[in-house]
């Protein structure tokens, strides 16, 4: 049994998103015999090592094979499994799309597929290795739920929750090793209900990922300059919160998404659509990567790049303000 406690929280942190990944696939196949973990080529690196060494039967190496992985955990889900596959978000997406539009999409199969390094995770990699479009792509097929959490703790609630699922289900894991802590402590998760961190007046900040942490940031330097924000974690981006997005449009005066993700289909989109269909007055602002892909690089160092630092956004919201 997993405890969510302030020093868990902490070692989590320190393990980053592939570490945090590799606790709770621990535990999942600890407690549940139909659960079953698939990688890429990757158990090192998604933290599956231990889960190696302790259950080596419930640990599948496709390879640098990834459509084969989606197809084997399609056959897998068919047979009552309950199969997490994980490789690079970046490949995961693209690479797999057509095994994911009828295995998971079409054919509605309870698979959990986890994206890693989504975002500007593996930036030091390059362009290959970022993941700007995943959420655009998992968007666009229908039947499959897609979340991107917040922190290491979150990442674990999420994979808890999802196994708990008979939805396909993206997992998107975005930030670096010592991962902001966003949840010091347990929580209430659950799919498709957003969680609210601040409340404020003025502006609503809504973010997904590990970006919630430069939001929160923001918005204490917003504070300072007399702006009072609100900051939403939209962890769940498919199905959207619809019930908090009327609360916080009917309540604010700006509406402002934040997303480690391209300006196209992301949170914002998203969030942009529904609020297309309302008649509401209020303004809106998507904050994310412009079209463009950035220099290789450290974290921080593309957070900067695509105007995602906490600094950044609050000079954003500022202008848009004026």
């Amino acid at each position: 049994m997993i405890e969510i406690t302030s020093k868990n929280t902490r070692i989590w942190s320190r393990l980053g998103p592939s570490g945090a990944l590799g606790v709770a696939a621990l535990e999942l196949v600890a407690e549940n015999p139909n659960v079953l973990m698939l990688t890429a080529d990757l158990a090192f690196f998604s933290g599956l090592e231990r889960l190696k060494e302790q259950y080596p039967d419930r640990l599948y190496n496709f390879g640098i094979a990834e459509q084969n992985m989606i197809g084997a955990a399609g056959g897998l889900a068919k047979e009552g499994f309950i199969p997490f596959a994980s490789t690079y978000a970046s490949f995961a997406a693209s690479r797999c799309a057509d095994q994911m539009r009828v295995n998971m999409s079409y054919m509605k199969l309870p698979i959990k597929l986890i994206g890693l390094t989504a975002g500007f995770g593996a930036g030091i990699l390059g362009a290959t290795h970022m993941s700007v479009e995943d959420i655009a792509i998992m968007r666009s097929l229908p039947n499959i739920t897609v979340i991107s959490p917040a922190d290491c703790t979150e990442i674990i609630k999420s994979m808890l929750a999802a196994a708990g699922s008979s939805e396909p289900t993206y997992i998107r894991l975005t930030g670096p090793v010592n991962t902001p802590i966003i949840y010091k402590e347990d929580y209430e998760f659950e799919i498709g209900k957003a969680v609210p961190l601040v409340s404020g007046t003025d502006v609503c900040m809504i973010a997904a990922g590990s970006v919630v942490y430069q939001t929160l940031e923001a918005a204490k330097i917003l504070e300072e300059k007399g702006i009072s924000c609100s900051v939403v974690n939209m962890h769940t981006i498919k199905p959207l919160d619809t019930a908090m997005l009327d609360q916080v449009i009917l309540s604010h005066k700006l509406i402002v998404t934040v997303e480690e993700h391209s300006i196209f289909g992301g949170l914002g989109g998203a969030v942009a659509e529904y609020i297309a269909g309302k008649n509401h007055n209020v303004g809106f602002e998507i904050i994310g990567m412009k079209d463009f892909f950035p220099c290789a690089g450290d974290y921080y160092y593309q957070l900067e790049q695509s105007g995602l630092t906490a600094l950044q956004i609050s000079e954003r919201i500022v202008e848009k303000r004026l």
